[in-house]
């Protein structure tokens, strides 16, 4: 299966109706947020693959303006060919806003999930805006990564971990791909594609 990760700007490349081949080879899309809801809704137009997301921390207009013809997965399992991926966006809580959380606030939030995760017998792909606490996050408040998602990755052993909100253009402290355990982990900047 062909996934297509994207998160935090927009591809030039990819948001261009007189090249839509750019999107015909993807069976996924998954989107780690902070992008437009206009550029999510054309790669569903012009994409015969679903698209998925979470929410970024920039991604209060969602709420008002959703994006057309996507998937929001947060605090689920969605189920697609046999993949189940884990949807948990937002970042650290460092202001105000609708997709910021706590330590705590995500430790809840993963917490209720009990019973999906053990219906599902786990999960494939952890869907995240941020990073996990260690694992390619920064050392300032907004970019601190959450200390549950080690654990999960720990418990389930997924394939991936997609994120986003560590820009690679912060400097070569963020790494395209890690490995954490058993999963990879990917920062999907940008967009970046990945075979399961």
């Amino acid at each position: 299966m062909n996934i297509l990760t994207l998160a935090d700007v927009e591809s030039p490349p990819l948001w261009d109706p007189t090249q839509p081949y750019r999107l015909k080879d993807a069976d996924l899309i998954l989107s780690c947020g902070d992008l437009s809801p206009d550029y999510l809704s054309f790669i569903a137009t012009y994409s015969h693959a679903p698209v998925l997301y979470v929410h970024g921390n920039h991604d209060d207009i969602y709420a008002s303006r959703p994006p057309l013809g996507c998937i929001n997965i947060e605090d689920q399992i969605y189920c697609h060919q046999g993949v189940r991926i884990l949807g948990l966006g937002g970042s650290i809580r460092y202001k105000n806003g609708i997709h910021q959380y706590t330590q705590s606030e995500m430790n809840r939030r993963i917490w209720r999930l009990w019973f999906s995760l053990w219906r599902h017998g786990g999960f494939d792909i952890l869907l995240t805006h941020a990073p996990g606490h260690g694992m390619n996050d920064g050392p300032d408040l907004p970019h601190q990564g959450f200390r549950a998602f080690p654990s999960l990755l720990t418990r389930y052993t997924p394939a991936y971990m997609v994120h986003g909100h560590t820009h690679l253009n912060y400097g070569l402290q963020y790494p395209r791909e890690s490995q954490f355990g058993q999963t990879t982990v990917i920062n999907a900047y940008g967009w970046y594609q990945i075979t399961l």
